[in-house]
């Protein structure tokens, strides 16, 4: 993979660029990962699914609060 460098790109012109390409990633290997549902071709149990599901929520819960964290103040209202 070769990296992608634009000259007097800002900050945001490059966070646009990057997370919109890892994005797309992520939601083409999602769509990968439905391709399994087949039961056709695999055999799965639900535990199976709950384990994928759990992992999947957990790292999209702990991505959010990494793009969060700069939002979150302490208050006792």
């Amino acid at each position: 993979m070769s990296k992608i460098s634009v000259k007097n790109e800002t900050k945001e012109e490059k966070f646009k660029r990057i997370a919109s390409a890892r994005t797309l990633r992520i939601l083409n290997d999602l769509r990968l990962l439905g391709n399994c549902s087949s039961t056709g071709t695999y055999s799965y149990t639900e535990d199976d699914t709950n384990k994928i599901f759990f992992a999947i929520e957990k790292e999209v819960k702990r991505i959010k609060i990494l793009f969060n964290k700069s939002e979150t103040k302490f208050s006792l209202e």
